[in-house]
């Protein structure tokens, strides 16, 4: 029968060693040869949209740089249909695309109320990091604007005028500034998005459960953030299309991060749907 009420009960939060991201890594790509082509169809459509976005915005900087940071941000939600092929494969059962299709359009069978606030938890995360992403830009751009020398209307001015401008600290300052808004962002999202889709939970918990992980692992959170950004900078300098196997990387290990790093057990499951035959046999 299905259950309604979230329990007040919080997940239980575990550490883990310094090296455990690479395993992440490992399982992975362990999940996307499972998978097969449902898992880079992710990495296309996702990379397809980035490369769309500069298309359309390559000559307006600050509405590429937008639109790119929130996309970037963004994708923590993106790729919930990533998590829930990794906990198909978990569960031993088929990582088919049906179990894309009802992450995204039914996302939890036993919620019959798809007006409650509840139900729509992960499209309210996912707004609240696109208002981040949109603080960011508008603190960036007021930065860029009160300091550069000019005028930066296009990319190429931003990388002639702050990156490279000599005898000037802009670009560091613009780094520093960068990394502290991005903090609190990636320990408030780190294992939110698996959390929410995998058990009873609220934003708030999801959220305080995200930041507990962190401050409960400093060093291996930190060591997962810098992976995350060196391979989305791969992606991003190899014309985007290092993004179609990186994305989809990050996204199964993040529900492998999840996995290691929160106990849940004691809460009720969201079972978005039930998958009668298995294709790696009974557990």
């Amino acid at each position: 029968m299905p259950t309604h009420s979230i329990p007040s009960v919080a997940p239980k939060v575990k550490t883990i060693g310094m090296m455990q991201p690479l395993v992440w890594l490992v399982q992975a790509w362990s999940d996307i040869v499972r998978s097969g082509w449902i898992s880079i169809l992710h990495g296309v459509v996702l990379t397809a949209a980035g490369i769309a976005i500069v298309a359309f915005a390559r000559h307006r900087f600050w509405l590429l740089a937008g639109a790119l940071s929130g996309f970037m941000v963004i994708a923590p939600v993106l790729a919930t249909s990533l998590y829930a092929l990794s906990r198909a494969i978990e569960r031993r059962e088929k990582p088919n695309f049906s179990v894309v299709l009802k992450t995204w359009l039914n996302w939890q069978n036993s919620h019959f109320n798809k007006w409650d606030n509840d139900y729509w938890c992960m499209v309210q995360f996912g707004l609240l990091l696109a208002a981040a992403a949109t603080g960011w830009v508008l603190t960036s751009a007021a930065l860029i604007t009160l300091m550069a020398p000019v005028p930066i209307n296009s990319p190429l001015d931003f990388v002639h005028h702050v990156m490279l401008a000599p005898d000037s600290w802009l670009f560091e300052i613009w780094l520093a500034l960068g990394g502290v808004m991005a903090a609190p962002l990636f320990a408030s999202s780190v294992v939110a998005m698996p959390l929410l889709l995998d058990r009873r939970v609220t934003l708030l918990q999801a959220v305080l459960t995200s930041w507990q992980t962190v401050l409960a692992n400093p060093m291996p959170m930190a060591f997962w953030a810098s992976i995350i950004m060196i391979f989305t900078l791969l992606g991003l300098g190899s014309l985007f299309l290092g993004l179609i196997p990186v994305l989809p990387m990050l996204g199964h290990a993040s529900w492998h991060a999840y996995h290691d790093l929160v106990d849940a057990s004691e809460l009720p499951a969201r079972e978005p749907f039930s998958a009668p035959d298995s294709q790696f046999g009974t557990p």
